[in-house]
């Protein structure tokens, strides 16, 4: 029995792009300052669910949602609900590292200027620090904040974009396999860096790695052709799945 207080949840969640329905009924829980993986084969769903999470799918053409999305129990797809808003408080960091064409540092003030979260000069610095040392990234970066951010590494420009999350304060933190693009040194630094950042966050990671799932995750959700197959602790998941189907794809019989 989980007893930890439910930060996001989804409840009879379907996604349709125009007329196919790519998500069915998908309802989970995610609790606070833990993070919840996501895992399944390619096209089962997995980043088309998180989208929904922040809205992102409402960039998309012909896309609906039906169902309830909430928030700290707020539904985040009621007329209430500012979609800006809304990404300020469950940030998204995306598969290939993507920072803004401009210096590291400001790469890390352009949201809070835009959310006026700080002023310029003494302020702003002291969160650019603060947002770039929770990211695991101030001794490397800290003498080259003029720099490109594109000078960076792959695994520090990953880590750059999650500093750029943190700076606006987020609630949540979606990962859309955020190391899929990177070599094994980088990688590790990103999964001790989410394991540390779940004090402070819920995080919710989708990833491809069943190996990289067992090793950050509290729970860990497995959707197939558009369907919640199994949601639950990630050691009861991995060790004693209750569906079939889970267990054929965590012992690799497909997938």
């Amino acid at each position: 029995m989980n007893n930890a207080q439910v930060k996001m949840a989804t409840e009879n969640l379907n996604v349709y792009y125009g007329e196919h329905c790519a998500l069915h009924d998908v309802s989970i829980p995610f609790y606070a300052h833990q993070v919840t993986a996501l895992i399944g084969p390619s096209g089962c769903g997995k980043s088309t669910y998180i989208r929904c999470l922040n809205r992102m799918n409402d960039l998309v053409l012909n896309s609906r949602v039906e169902g309830e999305v909430y928030l700290d129990r707020e539904e985040i797809y009621s007329t209430s609900m500012d979609a800006v808003e809304l990404r300020r408080r469950v940030g998204m960091v995306f598969q290939k590292p993507n920072p803004f064409p401009k210096s590291v540092y400001e790469n890390v003030a352009y949201a809070p200027r835009i959310h006026g979260l700080a002023r310029k000069g003494t302020e702003m610095d002291q969160l650019v620090e603060t947002s770039l040392r929770k990211a695991g990234l101030w001794e490397e970066v800290g003498d080259r904040l003029s720099l490109p951010a594109t000078s960076l590494s792959g695994g520090q420009q990953q880590r750059l974009c999650i500093a750029r999350a943190l700076a606006v304060q987020p609630e949540v933190i979606l990962m859309d396999e955020p190391a899929s693009a990177l070599d094994p040194i980088a990688t590790q630094k990103i999964e001790d860096l989410i394991y540390e950042l779940k004090s402070r966050l819920t995080i919710i990671i989708v990833t491809h790695n069943m190996q990289q799932a067992s090793r950050v995750s509290d729970r860990t959700a497995f959707f197939y052709m558009g369907y919640l197959v199994e949601v639950d602790d990630t050691e009861t998941l991995f060790t004693r799945p209750k569906e079939k189907q889970t267990e054929e794809y965590i012992t690799g019989r497909f997938g």
